[in-house]
């Protein structure tokens, strides 16, 4: 005689869920496992002298923090870095705001197509133009040039910052920019005055993920940049590899955990600055 549950059954479905649910519980901590440990090895590796790639020892030693703390191991590259990524990072979001906004305002046939366009080149590898891009900083005397690099990246960056910012400027009722016209305001004004203040979110978006690129960005600074004191993070990071293998893991991590800080830094801050700004314009709507 069959029972109920085996005539319906719709009655052994929370179980199969609950089955699921635990298998992705397990597969969810074996990724985070699979991030955490290379983390975790960081960690522990910066606080121990002898730290050594397969080493575990839970040594607690600030030497390696002490010996990497300097102006010339530290100090220049962080600020090498951060005239790189902020300067870049403008740059982006100043000219994709002036590229993006014909493409958003003013519709015609060859619009969907430069829009393509852009989005093509966003995708060209940067390691396929070097060689000529070399050559042609050779021939203009910018190799070595933190001015000329900075100019290359913002370059590189353009083409997605422009995307992403049309259809940012997409969402921007015409309307406003009309009402400003109304009142005598000319099309620059009303960017500026109108449109941008509206769109601080989202030049923040642009802004961090340009950051972020150009932060960890080692192909580009080591292609066009020769001079050790020019030199951003990402790149001097090597002269904790020494000769014949031998690298200093502890100097090594304990460097690292300094150079995630300043982006961690304004990860935070715009972070808040956008929820903020969220809450605001909530309170506005209203």
């Amino acid at each position: 005689m069959k029972t109920e549950a085996t005539l319906d059954p719709r009655m052994n479905a929370p179980h199969r869920y609950d089955w699921m649910k635990l298998a992705a519980a397990v597969l969810t901590a074996l990724i985070g496992f699979l991030f955490a440990a290379p983390m975790l090895w960081l960690l522990v590796a910066s606080f121990n002298t002898h730290a050594t790639l397969s080493s575990f020892n839970l040594g607690f030693s600030f030497q390696n923090f002490v010996k990497v703390f300097n102006m010339q191991t530290f100090g220049l590259p962080i600020v090498n870095s951060l005239i790189i990524s902020i300067g870049t990072s403008v740059l982006v979001v100043t000219f994709s705001v002036l590229a993006a906004y014909p493409l958003s305002r003013f519709r015609s046939k060859t619009t969907n197509r430069t829009v393509n366009a852009i989005l093509f080149a966003s995708c060209l590898p940067i390691t396929a133009m070097m060689v000529p891009v070399y050559g042609i900083f050779v021939q203009l005397h910018l190799i070595d040039s933190l001015t000329g690099t900075v100019l290359f990246m913002t370059a590189c960056g353009l083409p997605q910052g422009i995307f992403m910012m049309k259809n940012f400027m997409d969402s921007v009722p015409v309307t406003l920019e009309e009402a400003a016209w109304v009142d005598g305001a000319t099309r620059m004004q009303a960017l500026f005055h109108v449109v941008v203040p509206l769109m601080v979110p989202s030049l923040l978006v642009i802004f961090i993920s340009e950051f972020a690129g150009n932060w960890g960005n080692f192909f580009v600074p080591f292609m066009l940049l020769m001079s050790p004191d020019k030199e951003p993070a990402a790149v001097s990071i090597y002269t904790f590899f020494g000769q014949h293998g031998t690298v200093a893991y502890g100097q090594l991590a304990a460097f690292s955990l300094l150079y995630s800080i300043p982006i961690l830094i304004i990860y935070e801050v715009t972070n808040r600055y956008i929820g903020n700004q969220t809450l605001l314009a909530g309170a506005v709507k209203e």
